[in-house]
């Protein structure tokens, strides 16, 4: 059997996705594939519109579509699934990560969940380690402005910096949707260092594409069911490396989407209180 030391392991995943890591003198990767937002835009919107298809049918909550993925929500379990078989999908140059995630909080309103959501200043002390910053920029009604900083462990420490726009829409008094889009990500090298600064992905190398974010809630069964949705588009390995540097991009998102819906449930309870 190959064994590669983990030294060897943190090089080439460097040198798989450039010098965003930074490790200095590393030629950063081409830039995106010219196809690639279209693929982006059209996998969105037919993910929009199914969810749209789905809240106004029987078949509101995905968690409802299995028994068994009931029964486990039902008993208290966070219940995180690949949303296609594998979890990824190649898109050119890049993997698309779409996962699906619900969980079950007892006792608990509709309204005590979407105060800890919409509570964007709190959420840097629930969501660590993954989230070491967050405050709302502004609010219009139901539609919110956010600003994230996010560390991704991968064999690397990645932090990025997210501007992100969410949307609240009530269905009824006891159903509702959330949907949020990053509308800007930039990476940060020599985070938290005198030298730090956000990485221009224009002219270096960057792992973390896009990102969009569903969230689907309902109050019943006194409590609420909380489900979502996570969709995000990142850099594939080089040829000859996906081997050993895509299931290391590919573990983070199942694992990060449990994270946050159980610190979602810590949040919400803590209002309860």
């Amino acid at each position: 059997m190959l064994r590669v030391s983990q030294a060897a392991v943190r090089v080439l995943f460097c040198v798989s996705f450039g010098c965003a890591s930074g490790l200095d003198g590393i030629p950063a990767l081409p830039p995106l594939k010219g196809d690639l937002q279209p693929k982006y835009d059209a996998y969105i919107a037919a993910t929009e519109a199914r969810i749209q298809r789905e809240v106004h049918s029987a078949a509101y909550l995905w968690s409802e579509q299995s028994p068994e993925r009931w029964r486990r929500v039902r008993k208290g379990y966070v219940v995180v699934e690949p949303w296609n078989a594998r979890g990824e999908t190649a898109m050119g140059n890049g993997l698309l990560h779409d996962w699906i995630g619900a969980l079950f909080i007892p006792s608990m309103t509709l309204a005590r969940v979407t105060s800890f959501l919409q509570d964007y200043d709190a959420h840097k002390d629930y969501f660590r380690p993954e989230v070491i910053e967050s405050r709302l920029v502004g609010r219009d009604g139901d539609d919110w402005k956010l600003r994230y900083r996010v560390v991704k462990r991968y064999l690397i420490t990645l932090v990025i910096n997210t501007d992100q726009t969410a949307n609240y829409y009530w269905l009824s008094g006891t159903r509702m949707l959330t949907s949020s889009v990053a509308t800007r990500i930039a990476e940060v090298k020599n985070a938290g260092k005198p030298g730090e600064r956000e990485i221009d992905p224009r002219q270096e190398s960057t792992i973390v594409w896009r990102l969009n974010t569903y969230w689907r809630l309902e109050e019943r069964d006194g409590g609420v069911y909380v489900e979502c949705q996570t969709i995000s588009l990142t850099r594939a390995a080089p040829a000859g490396l996906g081997w050993l540097v895509n299931p290391i991009v590919r573990s983070l998102p199942g694992a990060s989407l449990a994270h946050l819906l159980e610190s979602t449930r810590t949040g919400a309870q803590s209002r309860s209180r």
